[in-house]
């Protein structure tokens, strides 16, 4: 199956594609719209009036439209593409990119399974659900939803799953101001039983997010409380987190020199965050 197929029928599926060439890169802008001088397609984070023809602007040209996929315009980067990519924001979803075994080992131990995508150096991890994208959210992982593109691999295996707020929160930042004023942790209703899949499960996500804390290189503020929101995401609401974990993560991030203080902020402002403040 040639490329203009296979766009052809990612598009019929919903799924709106794009030519790249080589180097995994989008075709540049035609002279029109070099340096964006035409204000962006509509699609785009600062919409403008560009009615363009060509495959202009990256991921925002993707379509689902035929018409447009085997137009004239469109023709050339077809005959030069080196592959085919896909914008999934626009077909509903959000690709969790993980570019190597550490970072599979971590999606493992902390997200929920769903379809997977073999890739060269990883694997892709596809939920139903869209967010904004964000690389380098962790070592080796970065999110690809709106606004970004995707080089299409295959189908994948596996049933896909919602998205869920483990995943979402990996491009959370910390608030700048912390509201709780006592140095306290919000009480959890710990020790039940973890619904997701085995306590093995909640007790590799836990050591998954000590060592996170453990590797910070700088900014171990946002990563502290980014760790804590997505260990809340997954186990906040099961009734599994006991006093126990919550010491384990708390000495994690007290090793690496924050404050019994900011600890308890950034526990407190994860749980606010995640309306689980009287959980």
């Amino acid at each position: 199956m040639n490329l203009l197929s296979l766009a052809l029928n990612l598009a019929a599926s919903g799924i709106p594609p794009l030519p790249l060439r080589a180097g995994k890169l989008p075709f540049g802008n035609c002279p029109a719209c070099a340096a964006n001088a035409c204000g962006g397609r509509p699609n785009m984070k600062n919409p403008g009036p560009c009615i363009c023809s060509h495959p202009c602007h990256g991921w925002a040209a993707a379509t689902t439209d035929p018409a447009v996929l085997r137009s004239r315009a469109w023709a050339e980067a077809w005959r030069e593409a080196a592959a085919v990519a896909y914008h999934p924001g626009g077909a509903g979803l959000t690709v969790v990119d993980l570019d190597n075994t550490e970072a599979i080992d971590w999606a493992r131990a902390s997200l929920p399974t769903t379809r997977t995508v073999s890739t060269t150096r990883g694997e892709h991890w596809l939920y139903q659900g869209v967010m904004q994208s964000a690389n380098a959210v962790r070592p080796g992982v970065d999110i690809k939803s709106t606004m970004a593109y995707v080089r299409w691999l295959g189908p994948g295996k596996g049933t896909m799953t919602a998205l869920p707020d483990v995943v979402r929160a990996l491009t959370v930042k910390e608030p700048t101001t912390a509201r709780p004023a006592a140095v306290t942790v919000p009480a959890l209703a710990g020790g039940g039983q973890c619904p997701h899949r085995t306590p093995t499960y909640l007790d590799r996500g836990i050591a998954m997010a000590e060592q996170r804390i453990t590797e910070a290189r700088g900014a171990v503020h946002a990563t502290v409380y980014r760790t804590f929101l997505a260990v809340l995401s997954t186990h906040g609401r099961c009734g599994c987190l006991t006093d126990a974990h919550t010491a384990r993560l708390f000495t994690a991030a007290q090793a690496k020199g924050e404050s019994p203080r900011h600890c308890t902020d950034a526990w407190t402002n994860a749980l606010n965050t995640l309306g689980l403040s009287h959980v």
